[in-house]
C-alpha cells in the first residue's frame, strides 16, 4: 500500500495544526501523497497560525471567500476539488482531514469509485464521518516532537512525547478482538496475526493500538491475557509469523 499516490485534502476550520508534521508522517506510512491542498478563508485571523506550517510541509493553501456568515465555505471548495481529482486518475486514495462531519458523503462517494480513503481528525469527530472511511486516525495518538534537550556536554537527542491513551481497553474492545480472531480461525483455533488488523479495521475504522496506549496491536492483544500466541518460523530471515487463539 505504501506505493499508493495519495491526495491529502485539508480542512483548516476544523483540524489542530501544531501536529501536521506527525499527521504527514503517518500518510507516508499510507502512500505517496502526491497532492496536498488546504482550504480555509485566509482573510481570517482565527487560521493565521497554519501559514508558517504551509511554507515547511509543501501544502498548497486554496483561498475560499466566507459569502455567508456562520456556514463553513472550505467544504464546498473542498468537495468540488476531490472530485476534480477523482476524475482526473492521479491518485489510488485520499486523505481527507477534519472533524467535520459534512465529509461523510464525499468519503462515501470516493470509496464507491474503489479510493482507499483514510480520514484524520480530533476524537470529537462524529462516527458517521468514521464509518465512512476505510480508517480513521486520531490527531491525539500522533506523538509530537520535543525540541532538543541537553544530555551532555557534547551530545543532543530529539525526543518524541509519549501521547496519552483516549480509550480504554473494555469489554467492547475485548469483545471485538475476540469474535474477530474466531472469524478468521482456522480449523485448528489460529488466526494470523497479519490478517486480524486489516480485520478488525473493516468493523471499526477508528481502530488502532495507539488509542490504547500500545505502540502495536500484539502488546495490546498480550494485555488482554485472553490468547495464546504462537511465533512461528517462517523459514525466511529469521521471521516470524505470529498467530492467535482463543484461550
Amino acid at each position: 500500500m505504501t506505493d499508493e499516490k495519495l491526495a491529502v485534502l485539508i480542512d483548516a476550520d476544523n483540524v489542530p495544526y501544531a501536529k501536521v508534521k506527525e499527521m504527514l508522517e503517518e500518510i507516508a506510512k499510507n502512500g505517496n501523497p502526491t497532492i496536498k491542498r488546504i482550504y480555509a478563508d485566509w482573510t481570517k485571523p482565527t487560521v493565521s497560525g497554519w501559514k508558517g506550517v504551509l511554507l515547511e510541509n509543501a501544502i498548497t493553501p486554496i483561498q475560499q471567500y466566507s459569502y455567508t456568515t456562520g456556514k463553513n465555505s472550505s467544504d464546498s471548495a473542498l468537495i468540488i476539488d476531490a472530485m476534480d481529482i477523482l476524475y482526473s486518475g492521479r491518485v489510488n486514495g485520499f486523505c481527507i482531514v477534519s472533524s467535520d462531519s459534512d465529509f461523510t458523503r464525499l468519503a462515501t462517494r470516493l470509496r464507491e469509485a474503489g479510493m482507499t480513503v483514510i480520514g484524520f481528525g480530533e476524537k470529537k469527530t462524529p462516527q458517521p464521518f468514521i464509518s465512512a472511511c476505510d480508517k480513521f486516525i486520531y490527531f491525539e495518538i500522533l506523538k509530537t516532537e520535543k525540541p532538543e534537550e541537553p544530555v551532555s556536554d557534547k551530545k543532543h537527542v530529539k525526543q518524541k512525547a509519549k501521547a496519552e491513551p483516549i480509550n480504554k481497553v473494555d469489554a467492547a474492545t475485548i469483545k471485538l478482538i475476540t469474535q474477530s480472531v474466531n472469524d478468521l480461525a482456522d480449523e485448528s483455533g489460529w488466526t494470523f496475526l497479519g490478517n486480524l488488523g486489516n480485520f478488525i479495521l473493516k468493523r471499526k475504522p477508528d481502530f488502532d493500538a495507539r488509542n490504547y496506549g500500545f505502540t502495536k496491536l500484539l502488546p495490546l492483544i498480550k494485555s488482554i491475557n485472553k490468547f495464546d500466541i504462537d511465533e512461528r518460523d517462517s523459514g525466511v530471515n529469521n521471521i516470524r509469523h505470529i498467530y492467535i487463539k482463543q484461550k
